[in-house]
């Protein structure tokens, strides 16, 4: 709820997840607890849909979600990426239609090569329902698509690699969790947002931090901290991070 230009962060988010989901509809999964009345009253200003659940299941929270809904594809797009690029939810969504005979589960995260803060993830219903019925571990009930991750020899599992072919997923933090992280995205909007361009890419960002080097130091010490790193040891499919520059590689197919 902390303002962006004059509207909460939350709103902020929904005017690009909505320039970029297509004929998706979009609805935000919030919990039942009595603090989260003001998302209620929030998707209700600013007509956006909204489903109360589980404080910690999340997979549970987003599984009745779409059931509510009726839905038969669903993506995920967690609520800490309020600079996600419309343009990467539209690729992201693009690969699993276009691949949906032969994916179980498409991302952009296994392996991440976005700037972090940039997550989508897409799935069939059923594969969602799956999981929820099946998944029993702390983590994979709080994260709600690890399950399906974590299990390439079940699920058919596609990425979506950054068509660049670098990975800044460990360098550059577009994400919210700590105060820098708030103080870095709101002076990125200071910057690049407008009433006649609300919308900015990614490729603006990186210029903007390129031009205005300091803003990048904001958050810098929280660059390359995901929630994996309290379950190495427990995770089949994801191996520690190394804290590196920035690398060149060449871009994968991208499923």
């Amino acid at each position: 709820m902390m303002p962006l230009k004059g509207k909460p962060l939350l709103a902020r988010m929904v005017e690009r997840v909505r320039a970029g989901a297509g004929d998706f509809d979009i609805i935000v999964a919030t919990t039942i607890n009595q603090e989260d009345d003001a998302i209620r009253r929030l998707c209700r200003d600013i007509g956006v849909k909204c489903y109360s659940g589980h404080p910690t299941d999340l997979l549970d929270r987003h599984y009745r979600a779409a059931l509510q809904e009726g839905a038969d594809i669903v993506a995920k797009i967690p609520s800490d990426c309020p600079l996600i690029d419309p343009g990467v939810i539209s690729r992201v969504l693009s690969v699993y239609t276009s691949h949906a005979d032969k994916c179980d589960f498409v991302s952009n995260l296994h392996p991440p090569s976005y700037p972090d803060g940039n997550d989508v993830e897409v799935m069939p219903f059923g594969v969602l329902e799956q999981a929820w019925r099946e998944a029993d571990k702390t983590f994979e009930r709080e994260h709600t698509t690890p399950f399906i991750w974590e299990w390439p020899e079940r699920f058919r599992i596609g990425n979506v690699a950054w068509e660049t072919g670098l990975d800044y997923s460990q360098t550059h933090r577009w994400t919210i969790d700590y105060q820098e992280d708030y103080q870095f995205i709101s002076a990125v909007y200071d910057f690049l947002w407008s009433r006649d361009r609300p919308i900015f890419t990614i490729e603006e960002i990186l210029n903007l931090v390129e031009r205005e080097p300091h803003l990048a130091s904001i958050n810098a010490k929280y660059a390359g901290v995901t929630w994996y790193r309290d379950h190495l040891h427990e995770l089949r499919t994801i191996r520690p991070f190394r804290k590196m520059e920035s690398l060149r590689k060449k871009s994968p197919d991208p499923v």
